[in-house]
């Protein structure tokens, strides 16, 4: 029960950070926001580590775990900052939803965790829900809205983003495995910030005269993004990956709606229909454990 009440905290941190990022983006480029997010949320994540087991015993796969997780998920910051800054959060943000249907494929490959067959209806409900995102663009064919996902700039970098997260979910729990709940997020964030450095250097100019600048907005998203890290990475540890990941999505109706209300996107009501057809078959994935 504790497993599933946390993966529902993440999903409410997870929206929040919707929210913020998007707004935060008018004012800071997407590689600062990427960076400060794991700067600012280090010191939270270094001292629950010290005070709930220090540096564990570490296991075998650990390293391969620190390498693959981290890269990759160096990738997906930027993209999913694109992303939310190109598009609107109730059309890009849902997406997020295909990644359980994905875990239905790596987690058993990756983690020899294997899900039962009622999730394959998720699946379905999941696919149609995405359908009803682009419905408008019906009008001129069938696959219009499916085509509309592809030819949308944001659209691709989230469902690319979706793509490697179904990957370093996996490789998340392998490092939990081979250290600790705490270490592993400590750990997870420092090898993101090491890794997104030259890029930040790189891509947004006078970074330290920007931290400073941007220093309350930076660290109140990091300290939210810590709580969100501690509670995803306990959630995993007590449950498969994709019955956390499935109730993280849930996060995508709180995102769509706030869209709506704090960014006056448009054709919310087919979004909303399409989003919560989605969460059902998340949910669908969910229960039939």
């Amino acid at each position: 029960m504790l497993g599933f009440l946390l993966a529902f905290l993440t999903a409410l941190l997870q929206s929040t950070k919707d929210v913020l990022g998007k707004k935060f983006l008018q004012d800071i480029d997407e590689y600062l926001l990427a960076w400060g997010q794991r700067l600012f949320s280090l010191p939270l994540l270094f001292l629950v580590m010290l005070f709930y087991g220090g540096i564990p015993d570490i296991g075998p796969l650990f390293w391969l775990a620190f390498i693959v997780s981290p890269g990759i998920n160096t990738i997906c910051a930027i993209l999913y900052y694109k992303a939310i800054k190109l598009s609107d959060l109730s059309q890009s943000v849902p997406l997020l939803a295909f990644s359980p249907m994905l875990l239905l494929i790596t987690s058993p490959l990756i983690l020899n965790e294997i899900p039962t067959v009622p999730g394959m209806i998720g699946i379905i409900l999941i696919v149609l829900g995405s359908y009803l995102l682009n419905l408008k663009k019906r009008k001129t064919s069938f696959f219009a809205p499916f085509k509309a996902l592809i030819k949308e700039k944001g659209s691709r970098y989230m469902l690319l983003v979706v793509l490697l997260w179904s990957i370093t979910a996996n490789f998340d729990k392998v490092g939990i495995q081979n250290s600790s709940v705490f270490f592993w997020s400590f750990a997870l964030n420092a090898g993101i910030l090491l890794f997104l450095l030259p890029v930040v250097i790189i891509k947004s100019p006078n970074i330290f005269q920007n931290i400073k600048k941007h220093f309350k907005t930076l660290s109140i998203y990091g300290l939210i993004s810590s709580f969100g890290t501690l509670a995803q990475m306990t959630a995993i540890s007590l449950i498969i990956v994709p019955y956390m990941v499935a109730i993280k999505r849930t996060s995508t109706i709180m995102s769509t709606i706030a869209g709506h209300f704090f960014f006056k996107e448009k054709n919310i009501k087919e979004r909303l229909v399409g989003v919560v057809i989605m969460v059902l078959g998340v949910i669908l994935i969910t229960l039939f454990k």
